[in-house]
C-alpha cells in the first residue's frame, strides 16, 4: 500500500506549488460542476467554465494538446449550454430533460468523427508545434504517440459528444461521460496527474447517479398529472 501511494505522489515532487494548487482548485470546481449538472442546475456552467479555463492552461503547460483542446471546447460549449439552459429553464435554475432523437444522433455521430480527425491532426503536427512552429527539423507523423495519446484522441471525441448532448439536455449524455471517465482514470495516473485521476473516479460515480436522476426527472415530467 505504501508503494502504491508513493507511486501516486511521485510526479508531484517535481511540480511547482502553484501548479498543484491550480489542479486542486480545478478538481474541486469540476466536481461541483458535475454535482450541479446532476441536479439539472444551471450553475453547472459558470462553475464549469472556471474549472475548464484552469485546465486549458495546465494541460497546455503539460503538453497534453488533445486534453487542452477539449477543455477549450468545454469552455465554449459551456457558454452555449448556459444560453440554452437559460432559455429552457422554467424557474431560471433547473431544466427538464429528454431522450436523443434520430436527427440528434446523426449530428452526434458527425461530431464524434470530426473530433477524431481534428485531434489526430493536432497530434500529427505536434512535433511542428513543439519546434516553435518551424517545419525544419520537425518529424511530422503519428509514430511518437503512445497508448495514452491514442486514448486521449478517443476520449476527447467521447467527451465532445457528451458535452453537446448535455447542452441539449439529453439523458444519454451521461453514458458518454461514464465511458470517458472510466478510460481517463488510468490514463491520467499514467500522465502524472493523479489528483485529476481521482477526480475522474468521482465523476464516474456522479455520472451513474446523474443518469438515473435524469431518467427519473423525465418520467416525472412525462406522466405529471394534468393540473399540477
Amino acid at each position: 500500500m505504501t508503494d502504491f501511494f508513493s507511486l501516486l505522489i511521485e510526479p508531484y515532487r517535481t511540480y511547482e506549488t502553484w501548479m498543484i494548487v491550480l489542479e486542486i482548485i480545478a478538481v474541486v470546481l469540476g466536481i461541483s460542476s458535475v454535482f450541479f449538472s446532476l441536479k439539472r442546475n444551471i450553475w453547472v456552467y459558470p462553475v464549469g467554465i472556471i474549472s475548464t479555463g484552469i485546465y486549458v492552461y495546465l494541460l497546455f503547460v503539460f503538453g497534453l494538446l488533445g486534453d487542452c483542446l477539449i477543455n477549450v471546447y468545454y469552455t465554449a460549449m459551456s457558454i452555449y449550454g448556459w444560453i440554452l439552459w437559460s432559455k429552457n429553464s422554467p424557474d431560471k435554475i433547473h431544466v427538464n430533460v429528454s431522450w436523443t432523437n434520430s436527427k440528434e444522433w446523426f449530428y452526434a455521430s458527425l461530431l464524434f468523427l470530426s473530433s477524431l480527425i481534428l485531434v489526430i491532426l493536432v497530434y500529427y503536427f505536434k512535433p511542428w508545434l513543439d519546434n516553435d512552429f518551424v517545419l525544419n527539423g520537425a518529424d511530422l507523423g503519428l509514430d511518437h504517440l503512445d497508448w495514452a495519446n491514442w486514448l486521449d484522441v478517443f476520449t476527447t471525441s467521447i467527451f465532445l459528444v457528451g458535452m453537446w448532448l448535455m447542452a441539449k439536455q439529453k439523458i444519454e449524455n451521461w453514458l458518454f461521460w461514464i465511458l470517458g471517465d472510466l478510460i481517463c482514470i488510468p490514463m491520467f495516473i499514467y500522465k502524472g496527474l493523479v489528483i485529476t485521476s481521482i477526480q475522474f473516479f468521482i465523476f464516474t460515480v456522479l455520472a451513474v447517479i446523474a443518469y438515473f436522476e435524469w431518467k427519473k426527472n423525465y418520467r416525472e415530467t412525462q406522466f405529471k398529472p394534468i393540473g399540477d
